[in-house]
């Protein structure tokens, strides 16, 4: 009988980043993935400075500096493309990387497959098709597979397993876990292409904020660009006409389109992400719609909230119900984050032809008020709710200066002074100042010696 500690479902970025962490900690894991080369066609094609960070911090940095650039901002702008308001992005932000990144997810794929293979506790198995995950009241999990190649079948038993598998997940499904829609679907059509010559265009994001013609624009890398138009009931598929107006000179005959799909952009959350010792992470926990490039940073946040916890139960040093804080933490977290999404959303495509030109004249209005652009830009992310792992003071990143200083553990920095700050393995302060006292995470069934 094959057994390893932990199986990761799934090696898109969520789940190659839980395979490196958990690798790092020492924990063996396998992870099993439909496709044996990484997924060819561009998906995700942002990250932020905050998941820049936490990918630095696995000896990424100078790999994800090769494959993406920092985008100068975002313009909203109307359907003539007259820009209504902008927000520029620091190169520089303040968790120490570009606050805005551009990327091919191919190219992240294989920078993160390069760094798990250096790893020796991890192994990619590909080809490979999850069909049933199951679970007994007690004893490992087992996880049932066939080769997409010759069908034959195989299963290996897991003391954990890591859904990452996407929006249709098996993993899900076998959880009988179902979905909370938070109340947004829209069909939308996805163009990538490839110009021979750059485009006359901003090299930024555009989002056409037409309630009848909304459209996304974006270089994302040298050459490869992006468009996102909103689908209405029977409208043509005129791919070249649709893009034509950000073309310049370019003649649309030269583009190389590499792929174009109707896609439906929704907002929803699992009503479930664990049981027992299986847990789900990404677009199979959540979906989020596209308006501000947090899909993927979602799942890799999960990551980083759970695979240190799930390290710390399988090594001994903590009681299984720290687990639970994994979804207590991180499912309103995700729905912050999704109607954020969905509140820019109704920027870009809500309203009728009577409101839009009140849409238009607010846009202008606000954005000029003094600070608007500096709050927008540096968008306050909610911090973690209180709870175990999160007391006064806490919720957030620690400042990335104290990075160098930090293991892969607990640290308790300026212990005894008012400005101390106990931080967690994540690097999300757990609490401050008296209150920084290692003792309290005995209430999520951390074993304080041990640390």
């Amino acid at each position: 009988m094959e057994h390893v500690p932990v199986v990761i479902v799934g090696a898109g970025p969520t789940g190659l980043t839980a395979a490196i962490m958990l690798a790092r900690r020492g924990v063996e894991c396998l992870v099993l993935e439909r496709f044996v080369e990484p997924y060819p066609l561009p998906r995700a094609v942002h990250f932020d400075d905050e998941v820049f960070r936490i990918l630095a911090g696995l000896g990424l940095a100078g790999g994800l500096r090769e494959i993406s650039r920092p985008a100068p901002g975002m313009r909203l702008v109307d359907r003539r493309l007259r820009v209504l308001a902008e927000f520029t992005r620091d190169p520089l932000g303040p968790h120490g990387f570009p606050q805005a990144n551009m990327f091919d997810q191919p190219d992240l794929e294989r920078l993160l497959r390069d760094g798990l293979g250096r790893l020796p506790r991890a192994t990619i198995r590909g080809g490979i098709e999850v069909y049933d995950v199951a679970q007994p009241p007690s004893g490992p999990v087992r996880v049932r597979y066939r080769s997409v190649v010759s069908g034959a079948e195989g299963e290996v038993w897991a003391d954990a397993v890591l859904g990452c598998d996407g929006a249709n997940s098996v993993v899900r499904a076998a959880l009988g876990a179902g979905w909370e829609e938070l109340g947004f679907e829209q069909r939308w059509l996805v163009v990538d292409a490839v110009s021979p010559e750059p485009l006359a265009a901003y090299d930024g994001v555009q989002q056409v904020c037409d309630h009848t013609r909304a459209a996304t624009f974006m270089m994302v890398t040298p050459g490869r660009y992006r468009w996102e138009f909103r689908l209405h009931g029977g409208d043509p598929l005129d791919v070249r006409a649709r893009i034509r107006p950000w073309l310049g000179g370019t003649d649309p005959g030269a583009l190389t389109i590499l792929r174009q799909a109707p896609y439906t952009f929704r907002g929803a959350v699992a009503d479930r992400w664990r049981d027992r010792r299986v847990f789900l992470l990404g677009d199979a926990a959540h979906l989020t719609p596209p308006f501000i490039g947090q899909g993927m940073c979602a799942g890799i946040r999960d990551a980083a909230n759970l695979t240190w916890k799930l390290a710390m139960v399988l090594d001994g040093r903590a009681e299984d119900r720290l687990l639970t804080t994994y979804e207590t933490e991180r499912r309103p977290y995700a729905k912050a984050m999704i109607r954020m999404a969905m509140l820019i959303g109704w920027v870009m495509t809500g309203g009728g032809r009577r409101t839009a030109p009140l849409r238009r004249s607010l846009l202008r209005i606000v954005t000029r008020l003094p600070g608007v652009e500096r709050r927008a830009t540096t968008v306050a992310w909610p911090a973690l709710r209180r709870g175990p792992l999160v007391g006064p003071g806490g919720g957030r990143l620690c400042p990335p200066a104290l990075d160098p200083r930090l293991g892969d553990g607990f640290a308790l920095v300026g212990s005894g002074t008012p400005e101390a700050l106990l931080i967690r393995p994540d690097r999300i302060v757990a609490a401050a100042g008296r209150h920084a006292d290692p003792e309290r995470l005995a209430a999520a069934g951390i074993r304080v010696s041990g640390l």
